[in-house]
C-alpha cells in the first residue's frame, strides 16, 4: 500500500511482519477526518496480510496527538466527523492483528482514545494522558465506553469529569498502559517486546488468540458507542454550552456558559 499523504507515515518492518501507523502531522498530530479516514485504510491494509503479526500506532514528533480536530466538532461538521471516528475506533478495537501504541509527550482526546483502544500501550515516563473535552463543554465518547471497561469506574470519572492530566505511570497502576519505559527507552523497548513476544509466534495464532482476547471488549464497544454517540450528537450538541464551549476554543476566546 502506497501511501501519497503526509498526514500518516506506513511502515512495513521486520519482514512486513510489523506494520507500523504513524500519525505524521506534528508537532500536534492533529486527527482530522482526513487522517481518520487514512489511518483506517492503513489498519485495513494490514490485516489483509496474512504475514503481519502487529500494529503499531505511533507518531512522528514530540507528542503522540493532541486529540481529534476542535474545528471538526462544531455543530456543521460533527455529525459526519464523530461517526467516522467511532468507527475507525470499532476497526481498531476488531482487527484480527494484535495492536500497540506507541506513546509519547501529550495523547489528549481523540489521541488518548486511539491508543486505549490499542491492546498494548508502551509509554515513554513523560508522557501526559488526558481527555479535556469537559473544558470545551463536551465529553470523549469513546472514553466513556472503554475507560469503566478497561480501568474502572474511578478512573472513568476522574479523567472524564475533571479533564485532568495522568502520567504513564499512574495509568500503568490503573492498568491502562502496558509498560512505562526507561527515558529514551521507548523504541528500545517496543523492539524488545516485538523480538521476545511478536516474531517467534504463528501469525495465523497470534491473530485468533488476539480475537480471543479482545472479543468481549469489542461486544462492550459495539453495545454502547451507539448510545454515547446518540447522547453527543441528540442531546449535547442540541445545548447552548456545548456549541459555545466548541466555538470558543476555535475563536480562542473565555467560553460563556449559561447551564442550558
Amino acid at each position: 500500500m502506497n501511501m501519497n499523504s503526509q498526514l500518516i507515515k506506513y511502515e512495513n518492518r521486520y519482514d512486513g511482519q510489523v506494520k507500523a501507523i504513524l500519525l505524521n502531522s506534528p508537532p500536534s498530530n492533529v486527527l482530522t477526518a482526513k487522517m481518520i479516514a487514512e489511518i483506517q485504510a492503513a489498519l485495513a491494509d494490514s490485516e489483509k496480510d496474512a504475514a503481519t503479526k502487529l500494529v503499531i500506532i505511533g507518531s512522528v514528533g514530540q507528542n503522540f496527538s493532541f486529540g481529534a480536530s476542535v474545528e471538526e466538532h462544531l455543530p456543521e461538521k460533527v455529525g459526519g466527523m464523530l461517526p467516522a471516528f467511532h468507527r475507525m475506533i470499532g476497526d481498531l478495537i476488531g482487527c484480527k492483528v494484535p495492536t500497540l501504541a506507541q506513546v509519547q509527550g501529550f495523547c489528549l482526546g481523540g489521541g488518548f482514545e486511539l491508543a486505549l483502544a490499542c491492546g498494548f500501550i508502551f509509554a515513554d515516563p513523560n508522557a501526559k494522558f488526558a481527555v479535556p473535552e469537559i473544558h470545551l463543554g463536551v465529553f470523549p465518547p469513546v472514553a466513556a465506553a472503554l475507560l469503566p471497561f478497561l480501568g474502572g469506574g474511578f478512573m472513568s470519572q476522574q479523567m472524564i469529569l475533571t479533564g485532568e492530566r495522568a502520567g504513564a505511570a499512574e495509568l500503568m497502576q490503573a492498568g491502562l498502559v502496558t509498560k512505562v519505559c526507561d527515558t529514551g527507552g521507548l523504541d528500545a523497548a517496543v523492539a524488545a517486546f516485538i523480538d521476545k513476544c511478536i516474531l517467534p509466534k504463528s501469525a495465523s495464532s497470534l491473530r485468533i488468540a488476539n480475537q480471543a482476547s479482545r472479543m468481549t471488549l469489542a461486544d462492550h464497544y459495539s453495545q454502547w458507542i451507539s448510545k454515547l454517540e446518540s447522547l453527543y450528537l441528540a442531546d449535547l450538541m442540541s445545548t447552548h454550552d456545548a456549541v459555545e464551549g466548541i466555538r470558543a476554543f476555535t475563536e480562542k476566546r473565555q467560553p460563556k456558559w449559561t447551564g442550558n
